[in-house]
């Protein structure tokens, strides 16, 4: 498994996270196709946030996630950076793959010059032993 950062919107890998995103949140959030496909083409980022972030099995995407200014939290708009749309492909559920992507997380918000991260998740427990301190 390889996770990649993921730049182009021209590629199978960027058509099946906007199907994962659209199908996961799109629809219970009344969001089209359409703008969740603009918000995943905008967080393409080179330089500055949004990240996203692909696991790869072989050419296949598995899993997502993403770093981000901000989260649709909005009770808290005061705090960010954001880790964000940690997902994985049902059928690739309980093969690590999410162990997988979180062992990235503090590599890529260094290298993002990112000092901390916040999630926020109704798991509870699941991402306490995923992600450690940056």
């Amino acid at each position: 498994m390889k996770i990649i950062r993921l730049e182009d919107d021209n590629n199978f890998i960027f058509e099946k996270i906007c199907e994962w995103n659209y199908n996961w949140w799109g629809r219970r959030d009344g969001k089209s196709v359409e703008e969740v496909r603009c918000n995943l083409k905008h967080s393409l980022n080179k330089h500055r946030l949004p990240h996203t972030f692909v696991a790869l099995i072989g050419e296949e995407p598995v899993g997502m996630y993403q770093l981000a200014m901000f989260d649709d939290l909005d009770s808290r708009p005061d705090i960010y950076p954001w880790l964000i749309n940690v997902y994985v492909d049902e059928k690739f559920r309980g093969k690590n793959v999410c162990r997988k992507l979180m062992e990235t997380v503090n590599e890529n918000a260094k290298k993002a010059n990112l000092q901390e991260l916040y999630l926020y998740t109704t798991h509870i427990g699941y991402m306490k032993n995923l992600v450690g301190s940056l």
